[in-house]
């Protein structure tokens, strides 16, 4: 069994700050199941961005507005909403929520959901010119992990990182960026080395960012009125954007 690095979504991953802002994409529906589609200004599907939310799922406006951002620099980002409406965000007081059974559900779920979606994706959006990028949140990090297993991807991330074990950093093929907080106890400093030192023996292409003074959780739900937090956010999503673009032809 190999062994955990990054373990499960804990009460950290529970607390959000709602962001301000108008989602610009819209709600299709894409394998049967609800999905944030937002559009680059020309409708170009040269670029697609695969988003694999955290535990407030792609229908928050936090993720939609950073996905709205990558669509705003020229790739369609599409994002499943795999807890079907479930999502967290649906549990403002987290004393009515059995978290620990209601997780395991929801990565039992997914599992099954994800695998049609990204071909109904490929089938309905995209092209034979078309280039896929994967980016994911905590719960959604393991998904960009295994499509970087995969010869049609051509880069991943992920930011706070929940549910990875060493075998999903020794058996990554496309370039992998990490996105990561100083203050984690889902990925602590011991695992984000641990995982380096196996990119390393492996000779993988990646990058590795740390943000002081920040917490799991920041690149999606900081709060924006704190300037640390704010930066921290605004230059994880643009640090995902250079990489992109770097690994686009």
């Amino acid at each position: 069994m190999s062994a955990t690095l990054a373990g499960p979504p804990g009460e950290c991953c529970r607390k959000t700050i709602q962001h301000d802002g108008v989602a610009g994409g819209k709600v299709e529906t894409v394998a049967g199941v609800e999905t944030y589609v937002a559009r680059p200004a020309d409708g170009s599907t040269k670029k697609i961005i695969l988003f694999f939310a955290d535990v407030y799922g792609p229908l928050y406006i936090n993720a939609q507005l950073i996905m709205d951002y990558w669509a705003d620099n020229g790739y369609l980002v599409i994002g499943l909403d795999y807890f079907e409406g479930d999502s967290m965000q649906n549990y403002p007081d987290r004393s009515k929520l059995d978290y620990e059974a209601w997780r395991p559900k929801k990565q039992a779920r997914a599992a099954v959901l994800i695998p049609p979606w990204v071909e109904a994706v490929k089938k309905d959006y995209g092209s034979v010119d078309t280039q896929y990028f994967c980016v994911g949140y905590c719960f959604g990090a393991p998904y960009v992990m295994e499509h970087l297993t995969t010869d049609w991807i051509r880069a991943g991330a992920f930011g706070h990182p929940a549910f990875l074990n060493e075998d999903h950093f020794r058996h990554i093929k496309k370039p992998l960026l990490l996105s990561c907080s100083e203050i984690d106890h889902t990925f602590p400093l011991e695992s984000r080395r641990r995982a380096e030192d196996i990119l390393v023996e492996k000779k993988k292409t990646y990058f590795i960012q740390v943000f002081g003074s920040v917490a799991h959780g920041f690149a999606l739900r900081g709060d924006p009125k704190d300037p640390i937090a704010r930066w921290s956010r605004e230059e994880s999503a643009r640090s995902i954007l250079n990489w992109f673009n770097h690994f686009s032809a």
